[in-house]
């Protein structure tokens, strides 16, 4: 029986391959896979924000969600779970995306930007670890939103088919949603590809429960070191493989999709790790969490789509032009209310027992 650490080795070098092929056959560059870009290209598609260059049905986004589901299903750790603290959990969703749409990437992207050379996501790095870090204080205080509670499979069946539904109208008629014909929605790899490597890659988040976000969540809690090497082994992958076909440019400038203002690229991705922690995982991590029944994790990934939707309806998504006054300003207001979250429910937490002993 293979151990632990080599099973997230593997992990790690089979979701950089997929990111890798994806970026190779036609997805943006360093963008093989990125949950946060997809989410709002996707969101653009169906018509929810108008910003013509960022508009394709991303069938990844599927992928990660049917492949979960089916894992789950075939494993039998498919539970419709639901009632913890919802709107909390779609705020935090929605100011997790604000973060990466102000930082251009989700923490996977992170990893593929750092693999390709741009040492401005190393930067976002630092400030991903500062924000897990202080999201793991929080919880060494007993922070903790309310219990769910097991509802109906019907409920957590939802998600799953609605993204079906809509994978099947995208593959019989393509045109009735909206599709960029130039910047990074026009560029994507074939749908089939797309599917596939969507599918594996869900079925490998359910069945490891790879995060990068409990990555470090991990290290600071409990020293366990077990994600971490499989985030090396996918950061590896990346590395050689973009050394293999001659797209590696170290440095801050020339990036693609990317700016360089470190100040917001730190914040930003601070933001980011501050609400994974908060509701427990990545934005990847969210949608396989969705798929196998957990309706709190598809409460924040509704929080992200909307999201995406307000980034560019409000102008707080950035561009390789720089970060926009309202992007600080969501940056800024999100550190605000998510931290205020994190004393709210850690003191809620931390009454409970009192309350219990009185009586």
């Amino acid at each position: 029986m293979m151990s632990t650490k080599l099973i997230l080795i593997i992990a790690g070098i089979i979701i950089g391959a997929c990111a890798l092929i994806l970026g190779i056959y036609g997805n943006p560059p360093n963008m093989g896979v990125c949950v946060a870009c997809f989410i709002r290209d996707s969101a653009g598609s169906m018509g929810l924000h108008n910003t013509e260059t960022v508009q394709y049905l991303r069938p990844e986004i599927f992928g990660f969600i049917l492949g979960s589901f089916g894992a789950a299903v075939i494993f039998k750790e498919f539970k419709s779970k639901a009632g913890s603290a919802p709107v909390i959990r779609f705020t935090l969703g929605f100011l997790m995306m604000a973060g990466c749409l102000v930082f251009l990437g989700c923490p996977l992207r992170m990893i593929l930007r750092i693999g390709a050379g741009d040492l401005n996501a190393v930067v976002g790095l630092f400030g991903l670890v500062a924000g897990i870090w202080g999201g793991s204080l929080f919880l060494k205080k007993g922070f903790s939103l309310p219990r769910n509670y097991q509802q109906s499979a019907a409920e957590g069946l939802i998600l799953p088919a609605i993204c079906l539904v809509l994978f099947i109208m995208f593959i019989v008629d393509s045109t009735i949603f909206k599709s960029s014909v130039k910047g990074p929605g026009a560029s994507h790899a074939p749908v089939w590809m797309a599917i596939f490597a969507g599918l594996i890659i869900g079925i490998i988040i359910q069945r490891t429960r790879f995060c990068f976000i409990g990555m470090a969540k991990n290290i600071f809690l409990s020293r366990n070191y077990n994600m971490a090497i499989g985030v090396i082994a996918l950061l590896i992958i990346i590395i050689a493989g973009n050394a293999l076909t001659g797209k590696i440019n170290i440095g801050f400038e020339n990036q693609p999709i990317a700016h360089t203002d470190g100040l917001w690229n730190f914040l930003s991705m601070m933001l980011v790790g501050l609400c994974g922690v908060f509701i427990t995982g990545c934005p990847l991590r969210q949608l396989a969490n969705a798929g196998q029944g957990n309706t709190d994790a598809a409460v924040s990934v509704l929080g992200m789509l909307i999201g995406a939707a307000f980034a560019h309806n409000f102008s707080y998504a950035s561009s390789p032009a720089g970060v926009t006054g309202n992007g600080k300003l969501i940056v800024i207001v999100g550190l605000l209310l998510t931290i205020s979250i994190g004393i709210i429910y850690t003191r809620m937490a931390n009454k409970k027992p009192e309350e219990e002993h009185s009586v």
